[in-house]
């Protein structure tokens, strides 16, 4: 009996999804299963500071090209080693061309998690939700780009958290590429900068100082200036109807 062509879409939709999900799993154990964790870490990039720059000034364009395959791969399989990749950039290409790197890296490697976890989990997670997340995730169309900038540039909220998270929502792609572009952009030249000074860095903890998370929450605040005041017109706007 021959396949009705509906249900062999339908299977063959399925078999995608699950493929992309075993590759970002795959990926993402395999990381850890071959040591990844031990090999980016602090220590090691303090210890081989000198010889990753005298390959780098020998092998300029390939060790570019890597670090950006790299930092993309790393982003889109949500691995923690985003502050040692951006500290090594820094240190490697200088404030410019290392804040270029990531602010592309980023931008991609998140938007590749984000497309990735919509096809794959929207579908079952929106049939699952309940009406307070569905009211939230409402409250978030509606200034979506506000929202999602104020995530990106306040450095309290996971990264790869951000990028699974908004995948759940109605937000366009051109939306979510330009408020995760744009909230990097800080923070890249923020790291990028440490990355220069790594020799008067003795410990991960001297990285981010009080005045500078302080700053981006303060840039994270002025991204929603924009939603409270179209909260304050909408609350007139009500209170002169009810007149």
């Amino acid at each position: 009996m021959a396949q009705d062509p509906q249900n062999r879409s339908k299977s063959s939709i399925s078999g995608k999804k699950v493929l992309i999900l075993l590759i970002f799993v795959g990926g993402f154990s395999a990381f850890f299963l071959l040591g990844g964790d031990q090999y980016l870490n602090f220590s090691t990039l303090k210890t081989n500071r000198d010889r990753l720059l005298t390959y780098t000034l020998n092998h300029y364009g390939s060790i570019l090209i890597g670090a950006m395959a790299v930092y993309t791969a790393s982003t889109a399989l949500s691995l923690p080693v985003a502050t040692i990749l951006s500290l090594t950039i820094g240190f490697l290409f200088g404030l410019w061309v290392g804040t270029a790197i990531i602010l592309f890296s980023a931008t991609l490697g998140a938007t590749l998690a984000f497309l990735a976890a919509r096809y794959v989990l929207a579908e079952v997670v929106s049939r699952r939700m309940g009406m307070m997340a569905k009211k939230l995730i409402s409250e978030f169309h509606r200034s979506d780009f506000n929202y999602l900038l104020f995530l990106r540039l306040v450095p309290l909220f996971p990264f790869w958290l951000i990028n699974l998270a908004t995948a759940f929502t109605p937000i366009k792609v051109q939306t979510y590429v330009a408020a995760t572009a744009i909230g990097i952009i800080p923070g890249a030249f923020v790291f990028t900068n440490l990355g220069q000074s790594l020799g008067r860095i003795e410990s991960p903890d001297q990285l981010l100082s009080f005045k500078t998370i302080s700053a981006l929450i303060l840039l994270g605040i002025f991204a929603l200036i924009p939603v409270f005041v179209k909260k304050f017109r909408s609350i007139k706007a009500k209170k002169g109807e009810v007149r």
